[in-house]
């Protein structure tokens, strides 16, 4: 049974933290497939893509068959259709996303024995949510090790070259964001709204945020949340060094801009989330699962070379 969302509040303090840079969560090791020692892999393809584009999340499952023979790649669709996955990465609530792909899994028999997870962009960060929901979900599948490539951990104030082949969606949601982003109305129907952090209105943002300010613990610290995550062996963040898509980059390792002002960052060792340990980074990184890498490209663009080198000896 999925113990999914039952409501906007408990699924965005379910959900866990924000999307941005690849990440790679390790939490207790699934078991291996007893008939050739893989561990199952899924995926979460971002924003303006789908499950299945041979140019993106089709390449990473062919390259991850390649480099592991006989690992079982799931690569998440999210509605009927691809054309359904790529619309709700725009308009569907993040929570009932969550929900589907909470159902999508425990259904699915070849992750019963845990399977590790890589998530791409906002995939990513939404996947890291499915991690919080699975350790309060005991019959559900366990995650093992979760890569999100390009997530904003502390969310995004800016779209500079939002991607996606429809440039009119990506105008309308710079509109949308600009216009209102914490409004009831652009908060439970434009993703993106979802995880907008403006530091300019810190206290809006932390009033009216439906997912980021809940998962990232800034409004209450939810303990259950945080003993969650002190489960997971290892949290990998990857920051793509030239990402013009990602706003503030350093988002990518959970920095962000100081509230109160557009321009100066602070990183996540020192912001309060990290001080104060909201959400039990600063113990995890006292004992080494926190791990930041960084590559010479724009959002996404690494080399297979570098991946091999990176992260594939995480999934392995």
């Amino acid at each position: 049974m999925c113990l999914c969302v039952v409501s906007l509040k408990m699924a965005a303090v379910l959900l866990a933290l924000t999307l941005a840079a690849p990440v790679l969560l390790v939490a207790s090791g699934p078991v291996p497939d007893t008939n050739n020692g893989t561990v199952p892999l899924v995926l979460w393809h971002g924003m303006g893509d789908s499950c299945c584009n041979p140019l993106s999340m089709g390449s990473i499952k062919k390259m991850m068959e390649e480099e592991i023979p006989g690992i079982y790649v799931l690569s998440l669709m999210i509605g009927k259709n691809v054309v359904e996955d790529t619309e709700n990465g725009f308009f569907l609530d993040v929570n009932t996303q969550v929900s589907m792909v909470c159902s999508q899994l425990a259904q699915d028999a070849r992750l019963q024995g845990g399977y590790n997870a890589m998530g791409f962009s906002q995939g990513g960060q939404f996947l890291y949510g499915r991690v919080a929901l699975f350790q309060q979900a005991e019959p559900e599948p366990e995650p093992g090790r979760l890569t999100a490539a390009v997530s904003d951990r502390s969310g995004v104030y800016g779209l500079p070259r939002c991607p996606g082949e429809s440039s009119h969606i990506c105008d309308m949601i710079r509109e949308a964001l600009n216009r209102g982003a914490y409004s009831d109305l652009v908060q439970k129907h434009l993703v993106q709204a979802q995880y907008w952090h403006d530091p300019l209105n810190d206290d809006l943002y932390k009033q009216h945020s439906l997912f980021l300010a809940d998962i990232n613990q800034e409004r209450v610290v939810n303990e259950t949340y945080r003993k969650n995550l002190q489960q997971l062996q290892k949290f990998v963040m990857v920051k793509f060094l030239q990402d013009t898509v990602v706003d503030p980059v350093d988002t990518e390792w959970f920095g962000f801009l100081k509230a109160g002002q557009a321009k100066e960052t602070e990183t996540l060792q020192e912001s309060a989330l990290y001080r104060e340990d909201r959400l039990g980074l600063a113990a995890m990184d006292k004992a080494h699962k926190l791990v930041f890498l960084s590559t010479d490209g724009d959002h996404l663009q690494f080399s297979r070379e570098w991946f091999t080198a990176n992260l594939l000896p995480f999934l392995r």
